[in-house]
């Protein structure tokens, strides 16, 4: 999942920040935002106490989040979740209007307006699956961690595969280093690891283990169409997790609808993940390109907002911002 939400008015699904008290009056519950951390200039982590969310999360979940009551609805998978501090991790990515702006105001003791999840059919981290590569290329590898986690927690040989444009922008190794028996790191200029593509990672894990169960597989659709051209060869099942145009997550609005074999599924219900030799991605490809002009534009309205407001004699600086 990533910036792929599409602007509507605030929806009684997500108004979970107002709650009834006994006496019948409008209660506000807050989903404060604990810590941040910077892993590059767009992309960012941020923790958020919800201890409900947190008990409930599965991994392969996502949320939708509102930043504030006329924000849009930002579906954003699942990073990591504690259920003993009662938190849920993201990792955002700042590609579009809405994320730019969470990059501005996302800031330790500050908080999110709505949050509703967690949502979508969790993993199926199946006992049965005894050796598995989890891959994960750009901000797919946040949401694959979780899978990784509860693979290695099953009893599986779980081999971690990264794939990272640079080695300045590498984040989590540790956390993988922790989970993974075998780990490989790939970087398209060669600064770390492997030389190369995700998709070579993946055939060097397969020559080393050719007995592998299945492929997990998260990031860019290009990326994710190509590691599931790597393993049909070898007749390996390989999962992927889609992100297409989202606006309520329930299956309602059916602007999530994605073809995997002879039928359409809404990702946001049956999915997102889905077995990756049977997603039709040339109809995914269109479907994620339909909206560009109109994102290209709110993003514009966004920025000339924000050179106006600084150009602003009196303006007065935002709260938390750098």
């Amino acid at each position: 999942m990533s910036d792929r939400g599409v602007a509507s008015g605030r929806g009684e699904d997500l108004s979970v920040a107002n709650r009834q008290n006994g006496s019948g009056k409008g209660v506000t519950a807050s989903f404060p935002i604990l810590t941040r951390t910077d892993f590059s200039k767009s992309t960012f982590l941020i923790e958020i106490e919800h201890p409900v969310m947190a008990k409930a999360a599965k991994p392969g979940q996502f949320v939708i989040v509102m930043l504030h009551d006329l924000g849009e609805r930002i579906p954003l998978t699942i990073a990591d979740f504690d259920r003993e501090k009662g938190t849920i991790t993201l990792v955002v990515q700042a590609v579009g209007k809405s994320t730019r702006e969470m990059q501005l105001l996302c800031r330790p003791g500050r908080e999110i307006y709505a949050m509703l999840g967690p949502l979508g059919i969790p993993s199926d981290i199946s006992s049965k699956t005894k050796k598995v590569i989890c891959v994960g290329g750009g901000l797919g590898i946040a949401p694959i961690y979780p899978q990784a986690r509860a693979f290695k927690e099953a009893g599986a040989h779980v081999i971690g595969v990264l794939g990272f444009r640079s080695s300045n922008l590498m984040f989590w190794e540790e956390k993988f280093r922790a989970i993974c028996d075998d780990f490989i790191i790939c970087t398209d200029d060669g600064s770390a690891g492997i030389h190369g593509l995700v998709t070579q990672g993946i055939e060097a894990a397969i020559r080393e283990n050719p007995d592998v169960d299945e492929v997990v597989a998260i990031g860019p659709p290009v990326m994710m169409r190509a590691c599931t051209e790597t393993t049909r060869p070898y007749g390996i099942k390989t999962m992927v997790s889609l992100n297409p145009i989202m606006v309520d997550g329930t299956g309602m609005c059916g602007g999530c609808r994605v073809k995997v074999g002879d039928a359409i599924k809404f990702a946001c219900v049956d999915g997102p993940d889905f077995d990756g030799h049977q997603v039709d991605f040339d109809d995914l490809f269109t479907r994620l390109q339909r909206y560009r002009p109109e994102e290209a534009a709110a993003m514009k309205r966004y920025s000339d907002s924000c050179r106006r407001l600084a150009l602003a004699p009196d303006a007065a600086p935002i709260e938390g911002g750098k």
